[in-house]
């Protein structure tokens, strides 16, 4: 390292002196992290050992308070760091990754397996009814003891030390994952120089493909498998044959004869994690995981699974059915394939409901939509969000702003990234830089980033949304305000810090506004016109909400399967993970598998994120959202009341209780998949 760079002073390491003491991004590099993560590894070290050397009596504020204060500073740099390695990575990056991983793990070890400390910490525990403590530090005690126990506390050292290496092992594999995916990802490009082959495609299609050529310095167009790119395609396009080869370059990411092969990678993964659940006493991963969520257990999910699958599967082999006859009223004489079933489905629904879904994009202008999201914030909590450029960025295409609540007090700081780039995974996501906690007596406001990837402005239009595009923004949202709108004391239970199945229903209740006309009414306006999106279309746009559902439904019980498959193996796999995952998706199998395809090895949410066992998460949580939002439909969709009912016991308590505390408290009443059923037309 040149000594300039020796004798800097790390940006990371030193007080901010930034607007709300946000990460000063523009002087941060990639070198100054590894140097940060050890400086405050160190210092989380002492932290730890001055808790667990502490010579006076356990009580709650010097051992289980303490633990969730300690290690402050590295948080921030692990959650800056990792959501750098997301948003904006670079091959430095994913090395960095790979060594922090292993420190960190190395140092959670550290904490589980510290005798001293879990003695103080069961001592509590113990006798945690009589401490009269409140609900948020009952959570608090009890998840606190539960990481030690689940951990591997009570196991000889010979477990102990097998126990350390299964969780370095896990983080490597999980991250060179999804490096996999992310390289698969970018490394295939579909370039087109006929013009005939772009028959079909939508104009805001063919531009941006042009504009992605522009970049990559090709001539003709270019179509990648970002979202954007590929769903546009596999909609639009005529061209069976560019279908097809599309679809396999999306359905063989990670499973090609390449490095960047995942098979071995998800049959380690899912062997070590069977292992791991064994050594601590549970019969799969997926008991083990489940012990702490709403579901609770592996038979209730299952039966979860069935029970959505009895109800859409007859429903979704008729939707099939149908596509396929317009295939054959259309002059096709082959069978449905999977590179079929999104344009065909497209063309029936523009028929059946005279609905182009391209017709909504000049109504979704982004920056308004961004407007009319925000507007809803307002109108149901009085928020405000007032655009800054004094919070550094770590792209100059990320957006900045203060959040402020209905009492015009400071709330929280948002940044938003909308758009593709190769160096951010694809999807939509969002994060916190920093958590919302209380820090002696100061109430410590959330830095919450959502990110996304949607359509591009070319240089003849902005950014136009998909309908599909909107929803996702609302959903992210959702979560964002889950983290904005935390008021809890403890970081380990504030925000989205919440049982898996249930992080979902702040995010999914909002796409409910999606579809309401009063919402529309506020910002969907065409982009050039300025006229307001016609009612006609609102109408069409609530019809064709229900269209393909039970299709749609069985796509998710089909992840939902694959993982539960698995993550509820008794012994270790021994078989190709593509005859497992073929094996595991024959009962929700709606259409003929693809040869040289498999979901399983690009599956970055089971492999690489936090879903393993709890992909169900998803549809469990339009169970509660479909069931929560019917208190809206009652009261009126911008009822400040039951807005604010929804913020106080759920939005604001983060994991600070057990969810379906939280949830009756809001309802009433525990959910009803029934309200579900309805909703998506499968009862």
């Amino acid at each position: 390292m040149p000594e300039s760079k020796k004798n800097e002073k790390n940006p990371l390491l030193h007080k901010f002196n930034t607007q709300h003491n946000t990460i000063p991004f523009e002087k941060v590099e990639d070198h100054h992290f590894l140097p940060a993560f050890k400086q405050t590894l160190d210092a989380g070290k002492k932290d730890i050992a001055d808790i667990a050397n502490n010579m006076q009596p356990p009580n709650f504020a010097n051992t289980i308070e303490a633990l969730d204060k300690a290690a402050k500073e590295l948080d921030i740099i692990t959650n800056v760091f990792f959501s750098l390695n997301h948003a904006e990575t670079s091959p430095s990056m994913q090395k960095i990754a790979k060594k922090a991983s292993s420190m960190l793990s190395d140092f959670d070890n550290d904490i589980t397996f510290n005798t001293k400390l879990f003695e103080r910490v069961k001592k509590l525990y113990d006798k945690r009814e009589k401490l009269n403590l409140t609900p948020e530090q009952q959570t608090l005690i009890k998840k606190t003891y539960l990481r030690f126990f689940r951990n591997g506390i009570t196991l000889d050292k010979e477990k102990q030390e097998r126990l350390k290496i299964i969780s370095r092992e896990l983080s490597d594999l999980s991250l060179q994952f999804d490096d996999n995916v992310l390289a698969e990802t970018n490394s295939f490009i579909l370039h087109i120089d006929n013009k005939k082959d772009l028959a079909g495609l939508p104009p805001s299609a063919i531009e941006n493909a042009s504009h992605e050529a522009q970049k990559r310095d090709k001539k003709g167009w270019v179509f990648t498998l970002q979202a954007p790119s590929y769903l546009a395609f596999m909609k639009y396009a005529d061209n069976r044959e560019l279908r097809k080869r599309l679809y396999h370059a999306m359905g063989s990411r990670g499973f090609k004869s390449n490095q960047y092969n995942n098979c071995e990678i998800l049959k380690k993964i899912a062997n070590l994690r069977l292992e791991r659940a064994n050594l601590l006493g549970y019969h799969t991963h997926a008991h083990f995981v489940l012990e702490e969520r709403m579901a609770k257990t592996v038979e209730k999910v299952n039966n979860f699974i069935d029970q959505l699958t009895t109800a859409a599967k007859p429903i979704a082999i008729k939707e099939i059915e149908k596509v396929q006859q317009h295939i054959y009223d259309s002059g096709g004489n082959f069978e449905i394939q999977q590179w079929d079933w999104w344009y065909y489905a497209e063309k029936l629904k523009k028929k059946k409901f005279d609905f182009d879904e391209e017709k909504l994009r000049p109504y979704f202008e982004l920056d308004k939509v961004k407007k009319g999201v925000f507007k809803l914030a307002e109108t149901l909590w009085g928020l405000s969000f007032k655009s800054t450029n004094k919070i550094q960025v770590y792209h100059p295409e990320v957006e900045t702003y203060e959040v402020f609540d209905n009492d015009n007090s400071f709330l929280a700081v948002l940044y938003l990234d909308f758009f593709p780039r190769n160096s951010k995974n694809s999807g939509a996501w969002m994060t916190c830089f920093r958590e919302q906690e209380i820090i002696n007596g100061v109430n410590v406001r959330p830095h919450v980033s959502v990110v996304c990837n949607f359509s591009r402005p070319t240089d003849t239009k902005p950014s136009l949304l998909t309908f599909e595009e909107f929803t996702t923004f609302l959903h992210e949202f959702g979560h964002a305000l889950h983290g904005m709108m935390s008021n809890v004391n403890y970081c380990s239970v504030s925000g989205t810090t919440v049982y898996r199945d249930f992080v979902e229903l702040p995010s999914q209740i909002l796409e409910n506004w999606a579809i309401e006309k009063n919402f529309l009414d506020m910002f969907a306006c065409h982009y050039k016109t300025g006229d307001p999106i016609p009612e006609d279309l609102i109408e069409k746009i609530i019809a064709v909400k229900k269209y393909n559902a039970a299709y749609n439904a069985m796509r998710q019980a089909t992840f939902s399967t694959i993982d539960m498959a698995f993550h509820s193996i008794k012994k270790p796999i021994e078989e190709h993970p593509r005859d497992f995952e073929l094996k595991a998706k024959k009962p929700v199998k709606l259409m003929p598998d693809i040869e040289g395809t498999m979901i399983s090895t690009a599956f970055s949410h089971i492999f690489a994120g936090g879903y393993a066992a709890g992909y169900y998460g998803y549809k469990w949580a339009e169970v509660l959202d479909a069931d929560a939002f019917i208190l809206f439909k009652q009261n009126g969709i911008f009822d400040n009341k039951t807005a604010k009912q929804f913020r106080d016991q759920i939005l604001s308590k983060g994991g600070s209780e057990h969810p379906m505390t939280l949830y009756k408290r809001f309802r009433g009443k525990e959910p009803s998949i029934d309200a579900m059923l309805e909703r998506d037309g499968l009862k």
